[in-house]
């Protein structure tokens, strides 16, 4: 149950490496500009900083999620089922929170939240089993 938790855990933290790339590195790329519905360079210049700010969020807890599997793997269970399940149980509240404010955008919702939604319930029988 652990080797499953840490592959969806993992899987999270590349996805959410990727929009922080997105977000805070190609913002103004046109297929950026697409995949998150900017229809013009207007809106892209004034949502930058935004964005920016947002995909360091999303580096931030694919950092929290990264240090937890390795102290999990290391055996220091408690810590690192504590970082895990904060660094995915918050992927899965954002994704949520997109969901819901954003119904349009629920496939970006879905992507953000599926594979960390994933590996916390499979985390939980692993850390408490």
């Amino acid at each position: 149950m652990l080797l499953t938790t840490l592959l969806f855990a993992g899987l999270a933290a590349v996805i959410h490496v990727y929009i922080f790339v997105l977000e805070s590195l190609r913002w103004d790329h046109p297929s950026t500009r697409k995949a998150f519905g900017v229809k013009t360079d207007a809106e892209a210049a004034a949502t930058k900083a935004m964005a920016f700010n947002q995909g360091f969020y999303n580096l931030f807890l694919a950092i929290i999620t990264v240090i937890g599997m390795a102290l999990a793997l290391a055996g220091n269970t408690t810590a690192g089922a504590t970082l895990l399940f904060a660094g995915t149980g918050s992927m899965v509240a954002a994704g949520l929170v997109l969901l819901f404010s954003s119904p349009k955008l629920a496939r970006a919702a879905m992507i953000q939240l599926a594979a960390p939604a994933l590996a916390v319930i499979f985390g939980l029988f692993a850390f408490t089993g």
